[in-house]
């Protein structure tokens, strides 16, 4: 039995394929530590998929990085992960999920800004004041230009990997 209902999200006006997306500067954590880096550094390396997740701890943000790791794609892509969760959840999210090792990092965005900027802002029912990013994924070209986009319109909801991976070998 479900625990949880599905909730329609209102529409999003989002950053969508073909356009540039916002560059921001976050601290970014991975398996040793943390520092503020910006979006367009990562992006000047080489691709990036960028995923807005819920809190870490929460289901939605494990069955994500599960994927992610599954599907092997921190080995063609950088994986990169968005949630308003502190640096100190990162560290244990990235302990929990074996990633540790692993080439992905986190943004801990606790204001929610980067996801406002990206036009994906859930506002948690029932918790006043309180809000997220909606669930999506980004695929980053080197200009930061978006190459592929999946956004919720539900919680939870959840990409269509399949679809994801294509991208990611289009690139």
């Amino acid at each position: 039995m479900v625990d949880f209902e599905v909730v329609s999200l209102p529409a999003a006006d989002h950053v969508d394929v073909g356009q540039t997306a916002p560059d921001f500067t976050r601290p970014l954590v991975n398996g040793e530590y943390w520092e503020n880096v910006d979006l367009s550094d990562l992006t000047d390396e080489g691709p990036v998929l960028l995923g807005f997740h819920s809190m870490d701890g929460a289901f939605p943000a494990t069955y994500f990085w599960k994927e992610m790791k599954a599907r092997d794609w921190i080995d063609q892509v950088q994986v990169v992960g968005v949630s308003i969760s502190d640096p100190y959840a990162h560290k244990q999210l990235l302990r929990e999920r074996g990633l540790v090792d692993e080439p992905v990092a986190l943004f801990s965005d606790p204001t929610n800004e980067i996801a406002e900027a990206y036009g994906i802002v859930n506002r948690l029912d029932g918790m006043a004041g309180i809000e997220e990013p909606r669930p999506a994924l980004y695929l980053l070209d080197r200009d930061r230009e978006v190459q592929f986009v999946w956004v919720a319109e539900d919680w939870p909801d959840f990409p269509d990997y399949d679809e994801t991976e294509a991208a990611i070998e289009r690139l």
